[in-house]
């Protein structure tokens, strides 16, 4: 199921929203630039592969190496990893890389739809410091169940998840229009409860994770546990962020109030 609208009409430009979209897409974009061509075999790699080394987020190296073999010469770890700075930078950069077009526009349109919502909720300064921190949360949780990983993480969708988790609390029920592709040209859109496609994408990352951890065929490539912790985290951290709930318990011991 691929969503493309929902029921709630947000009061405000989602400015954040669509600045955090319009950056992905920019970084996109100038990644098509970089060439492909590389041989990992003989330690030859690509620049959109040293891009990625460079600016995403490597497990290994936020670790120092700590998951590694202690055989593993450090002059290795050096080699591969951004210094100082840089290094502390890629779990942020990381959220703005992708790995290809469909990596760009299935995170794009969940990000589209319920993150507009999310910011109208609480407001643009306090959305932008959410998107970042269930962002931060979910490199985190993948990092500490990959800790001797060498393989950059990248994408918006572990900061998205926290987005859907912070959804789901705000407007449980809401409902949200998707489509369900049959074949290339042939869509059916259908009215689903929001609670019903965002638990249905939770309860799939979770199998999906649990059974990565005994099959790395199950991994494919994705984070699954940086999902489950940017929805967790989007759950419990909503309401330290949300000013729409606050507001509207004012308004109702004002005297005479509306």
């Amino acid at each position: 199921m691929i969503p493309i609208g929902d029921s709630v009409k947000s009061r405000s430009t989602p400015y954040v929203n669509v600045t955090i979209i319009a950056t992905s897409i920019f970084v996109f974009l100038y990644q098509l630039t970089l060439s492909t061509l590389g041989n990992a075999q003989f330690g030859f790699l690509s620049e959109l592969d040293l891009f990625f080394r460079d600016w995403g987020a490597v497990p290994a190296c936020l670790t120092d190496g700590a998951g590694l073999s202690p055989n593993t010469s450090p002059r290795l770890i050096d080699a591969l990893c951004p210094d100082g700075a840089r290094l502390a930078m890629t779990p942020f950069t990381a959220m703005f890389l992708h790995g290809g077009w469909l990596h760009l526009g299935g995170n794009m349109i969940f990000l589209w739809v319920f993150g507009d919502n999310v910011e109208d909720a609480m407001g643009h300064a306090r959305y932008a410091v959410f998107y970042l921190v269930t962002g931060l949360l979910a490199t985190a949780a993948h990092v500490a169940l990959n800790q001797s990983d060498l393989t950059p993480v990248i994408g918006a969708s572990g900061a998205i998840a926290g987005v859907l988790g912070a959804y789901l609390v705000l407007y449980p029920r809401a409902t949200v229009t998707a489509i369900l592709p049959i074949f290339i040209l042939f869509w059916i859109p259908f009215h689903v409860p929001a609670v019903f496609l965002i638990g249905l994408w939770f309860l799939l990352q979770i199998f999906s994770g649990v059974a990565s951890i005994t099959s790395t065929d199950v991994a494919g490539g994705t984070a699954w546990f940086a999902h489950i912790g940017g929805f967790v985290a989007g759950l419990l951290l909503v309401q330290l962020f949300a000013l729409r709930s606050r507001r509207r318990r004012r308004l109702r011991v004002i005297p005479g109030g509306r």
